[in-house]
């Protein structure tokens, strides 16, 4: 079976467990079964065939496997966003498909030869830094949640480090490519330019106060320079320098300190600081081995009141593990494991070094991004407000994630078009 095919019989398989979803949340509301959850079903069937049909015109070698494994993360979240707030389900539901065009204009523009964004590496670098400033600006800008994240333009609202984080490894996977023989020997004058950009970026997400962000692209930053330059000394260098700056930002920065400190012991003070985390902790112990039921779950008290603020957002994962269980939240990460595993496949088979830095960023982007948002409710490490990737409600987020997907799915193509 051609790979196209067994992309599009996997689709198939997505769409039965979307219906199924949606009828189970319908079900546990109603005690019916209504004609929507296979409106649902039919609804993300339809999209993803179009968007196969441009993989098949654009990147016809591409892995079979990425783009269902995100279709069935799409779909898990929309089920429980609409089992939460059906209005935002109906939102997200939007940013999917516009995630979805994006994609496809991302694979017809780039789909003969995506390299070519080599050359631009020093203007995706300062666009990168540029989307991150934005919202530090005076008027624009719009602090939540005590982190200037959105940037508000009219009617218009969206957070600019979620695209930044594609412009900036862009920029790293052309950069290291170039650079990687002369940064394996750590002259201070190939470093430059390197540190300036990543430190002008740092200096930004610590002064909209986006430590969340912060960790996430730190993190990628010593990835891919460790793959480009096969040097594990710099990896305990970024990690000397990480523990150190922790240090200092815990003494300093009192959202850090307060944030270290209930993860530390989130039943200090249950009504304050601590109550999401341990609210979510609860949910989760709720569920047990076998989950609730999607539907089932119970989020908010007798009154109406929400038990968790921002469920559909930075705690969803709390929603989904109470539903679904132990059991059916380790498949579920699986799903993310999975996922991860075809993106570095296709950084494997890439035959240049851009094109390995290119899925190694954007795969490691995801996986890391997913860890630090499910570690942080888990209580491994200290909670930051970050999406949970192409399942946690948000536009920006949804639409950054399906051009890092293009990106993998060009790379995939082009690596695998050398096998056929």
């Amino acid at each position: 079976m051609s790979y196209r095919n067994r992309e599009l019989m996997s689709l198939a398989v997505v769409a039965v467990i979307t219906c199924l979803g949606f009828a189970s949340v319908y079900i546990a509301r109603q005690d019916v079964i209504s004609g929507a959850s296979l409106t649902y079903g039919v609804f993300f069937l339809c999209l993803y065939v179009a968007a196969h049909l441009v993989l098949r015109l654009a990147v016809p070698y591409a892995d079979p496997y990425l783009l269902p494994l995100v279709a069935l993360l799409t779909a898990i979240g929309v089920t429980e966003i609409y089992r939460i707030d059906p209005t935002d389900a109906l939102r997200q539901t939007a940013w999917i498909v516009v995630g979805v065009v994006v994609m496809a204009i991302v694979l017809l523009v780039f789909g003969r030869d995506y390299r070519k964004v080599e050359s631009y590496k020093y203007i995706c670098g300062v666009a990168a830094v540029v989307l991150l400033a934005l919202p530090a600006l005076p008027v624009i800008g719009k602090t939540v949640n005590g982190a200037r994240l959105w940037v508000e333009i009219g009617p218009l609202g969206f957070q600019p480090g979620e695209l930044a984080k594609v412009f900036l490894i862009v920029f790293l996977a052309a950069y290291l490519r170039e650079k990687r023989e002369v940064l394996a020997q750590a002259r201070l004058k190939d470093l430059g330019p390197l540190l300036l950009f990543f430190g002008a970026a740092m200096l930004v997400l610590v002064e909209t106060n986006d430590l969340g962000s912060a960790f996430l692209y730190f993190g990628i930053f010593l990835a891919m320079l460790y793959v480009a330059t096969g040097r594990a000394l710099f990896v305990a260098a970024g990690l000397a320098l990480f523990a150190g700056g922790a240090a200092l930002a815990y003494t300093s920065i009192g959202r850090v300190g307060q944030r270290i400190d209930t993860w530390l012991d989130p039943w200090a003070d249950p009504h304050g600081a601590g109550y999401q985390p341990a609210q979510a902790l609860y949910s989760i112990g709720n569920g047990g081995f076998g989950g609730t039921g999607l539907g089932r779950g119970t989020f908010t008290s007798p009154e109406g009141n929400p038990y968790i603020p921002y469920l559909d957002t930075d705690f969803i994962f709390a929603a989904l593990a109470q539903e679904l269980g132990l059991i059916g939240i380790a498949a579920f990460l699986l799903v993310f494991m999975v996922l991860c595993l075809r993106g570095f496949r296709a950084a494997i088979l890439a035959e240049d070094g851009f094109s390995k830095l290119l899925a190694v960023g954007f795969t490691f982007g995801l996986a890391l991004q997913a860890f630090i948002i499910v570690g942080g409710v888990l209580r491994v490490i200290p909670l930051t407000g970050i999406t949970l990737p192409f399942v946690s409600y948000g536009g920006s987020s949804v639409v950054a994630n399906f051009v890092m997907l293009a990106g993998l799915l060009l790379v995939s193509n082009r690596a695998e078009a050398r096998t056929q």
